[in-house]
């Protein structure tokens, strides 16, 4: 301990500390900003709504850039309530949204019944049809909001996915799910933030391979004993 903590040693330990400390906090600050980007990128697509005609026709299968994605939609409710059990054990309230000669299945809330909505515009998350379901029983429930499995339970044309409604229509909303984001936005801060670390890293392997190198040099210097010639620095 003595070699690594002489006086010509410290100096050295005190400058990687700073250089060490210094990168690592750069990249958390970078980490941080892209971190922002994100959550930037996400209120941006919880703001960004589009009409449900601009992306997406009836008759035409649910892809995947539909899920999740925030639509306006214009028509009424059909008067024909559906109730979904979950597996939390809630009671989603669904109900046709007839728009021309087709339907989208919106969930209006939580809660097993709400009285009728007159409202002709919404908007909702999209989201795809769920697998299984059963048929429906003489009290309208089923456990899965399946398009195909309801296509013959309804009168309408069912679009092959479901909403679910961000507009008040008499019921505790269902929370939607938060939009996706790639994870490329920002990814400049991300990259700057994993250099600095990088350097970091750096700088510690050369404290080490510096101060081990003259630690080593001075034991050398010690077993040598009194008559060993050092090398002038």
């Amino acid at each position: 301990m003595r070699h690594w903590l002489r006086p010509g040693l410290l100096g050295l330990h005190a400058f990687a500390v700073v250089a060490v400390g210094f990168c690592v906090v750069m990249g958390l600050w970078q980490l941080g900003a892209y971190d922002s980007r994100q959550g930037d990128a996400q209120e941006g697509a919880r703001r960004q709504v589009v009409p449900l005609a601009d992306v997406w026709q009836p008759g035409e299968a649910f892809t995947s850039d539909l899920k999740d994605k925030r639509v306006s939609v214009t028509g009424r409710f059909a008067d024909d309530d559906l109730r979904v059990t979950r597996e939390d054990g809630s009671t989603w309230l669904v109900t046709p949204f007839v728009i021309g000669d087709h339907a989208l299945l919106v969930v209006r809330g939580e809660g097993e019944s709400a009285p009728a909505s007159d409202a002709t515009e919404l908007d909702v998350v999209l989201e795809p049809s769920e697998s299984g379901g059963r048929a429906l029983g003489p009290d309208r429930t089923t456990d899965a909001i399946s398009a195909p499995s309801l296509i013959n339970e309804l009168p309408q044309q069912l679009y092959g996915g479901y909403g679910i409604a961000l507009t008040d229509t008499g019921l505790p909303l269902v929370d939607p799910p938060e939009p996706g984001v790639s994870w490329t936005v920002g990814l400049r801060n991300l990259a700057y933030a994993l250099q600095w670390w990088v350097f970091a890293a750096f700088a510690l392997f050369m404290w080490w391979r510096m101060a081990s190198e003259n630690v080593a040099m001075r034991r050398a210097e010690g077993e040598a004993g009194p008559g060993f010639d050092a090398p002038v620095a």
